[in-house]
């Protein structure tokens, strides 16, 4: 089968084994990102394997060969699934191949900001510790996570791994209702769990019930030392809102790492250099060697079973 992957370089530097992929592909091309050359690309390939590009209805109206589409990630939103279907093409995707990385991203943000790191090493390094080592010892607040509240929202597989960590540092497991859905014993509804916790976390996926879930309100309902993280997807978040939030003092810090558009726009008013405890990362939480490898792995075997006449992970 003729095969092409539109974006590897947006998973690999060199430093990832093809071997699984080549097999199960046969002939494939393994191509940088280039949105100019995708309809030539896809031009009778009878796999396409992508990343971020993007296959609009034309697109893929214009692939007549096209069979599968592969994706490396869990979001398909990048995909006219409508037009998919219509066409008889099967789209697959990977899911939880990057649990233990985007768990440890949480908690890199959520550590960092409790412990201050960047601010002690800056103060550290630009002699400030020498001058005055009390001031700069208090000069930013250090709290324990031993017995706070640390709520979910999206209690999927990267919300639980998540939790299993926060019970690991002592603290107690908060879990949102679903967006949009009906209420679950011993879960709580969003409003109340925002205004609960001492740190959100936000692993659900964007859909119309989730898109703009926090906001200014729901910001207002939280603790004014709560922080909140999302790895999820951008727009569950108001940048906006988030941004002023911070700048006014009414939220303790936050770490995001996913953003509506991506990459920021140099006008995003998250890159405000004047607010206070916000990390943000360039979508980068799935990104260790070992996820990426094992994305890899699972869409090579979404292939195979493909070919074989199966349905693993499939979409459409």
């Amino acid at each position: 089968m003729k095969a092409v992957f539109l974006d590897y370089d947006t998973v690999s530097s060199g430093d990832l084994d093809t071997a699984s992929l080549k097999t199960a592909a046969g002939e494939l091309e393994l191509c940088e990102w280039d949105d100019a050359k995708t309809a030539a690309r896809i031009h009778g390939a009878e796999i396409v394997l992508l990343n971020k590009v993007e296959l609009s209805r034309e697109l893929l109206e214009g692939a007549p060969a096209l069979r599968l589409v592969a994706v490396a990630g869990t979001g398909t939103n990048n995909i006219d699934l409508a037009a998919a279907r219509e066409r008889g093409i099967a789209v697959c995707n990977v899911r939880g191949y990057c649990t233990s990385a985007v768990v440890q991203h949480v908690w890199g943000l959520i550590l960092s900001l409790t412990q201050h790191v960047s601010d002690f090493d800056r103060l550290t390094r630009n002699g400030s510790w020498s001058k005055n080592e009390v001031l700069t010892v208090l000069s930013h607040p250090i709290r324990e996570l031993h017995g706070r509240a640390f709520g979910v929202i999206g209690w999927g597989e990267l919300g639980r791994a998540a939790a299993r960590v926060a019970e690991a540092f002592g603290m107690r497991v908060l879990v949102a209702d679903r967006p949009g859905g009906n209420p679950v014993p011993g879960r709580l509804g969003v409003e109340r769990l925002l205004a609960e916790s001492d740190i959100v976390s936000l692993h659900c996926p964007l859909t119309e019930s989730t898109r703009g879930l926090i906001g200014a309100r729901e910001l207002e309902l939280m603790k004014p030392d709560a922080l909140l993280i999302n790895t999820a997807r951008g727009a569950l978040v108001d940048g906006d809102a988030l941004a002023a939030a911070l700048k006014a003092g009414r939220l303790g810090g936050a770490g995001i790492d996913v953003f509506e558009p991506e990459p920021l726009l140099a006008s995003d008013p998250l890159l405000d250099p004047d607010i206070p405890n916000l990390i943000l990362t360039p979508h980068v939480a799935w990104a260790a060697q070992e996820s990426r490898q094992r994305c890899l792995d699972e869409m090579a075997a979404n292939i195979r079973d493909f070919i074989a006449g199966g349905r693993r992970s499939r979409v459409v």
